[in-house]
């Protein structure tokens, strides 16, 4: 391997670790968002299955 092979391995490792680290950041800035919409699904869930179960309970 030559100086520009090294050379050009050196760069694109540089910028494969650039774009990694900006993924990661993006998805930990987006993370807080991430949560709370994951919790409104659960709760919403939730409140669908207990209807669900409230309709289904025979009137005496």
């Amino acid at each position: 391997m030559d100086w520009d092979g090294i050379l050009v391995f050196i760069l694109a490792s540089f910028g494969a670790v650039s774009l990694l680290l900006a993924q990661v950041s993006d998805v930990l800035a987006r993370l807080p968002q991430i949560i709370a919409a994951w919790r409104r699904v659960r709760r919403e869930w939730s409140r669908h299955t207990e209807d669900e179960r409230r309709n289904r309970r025979p009137s005496p």
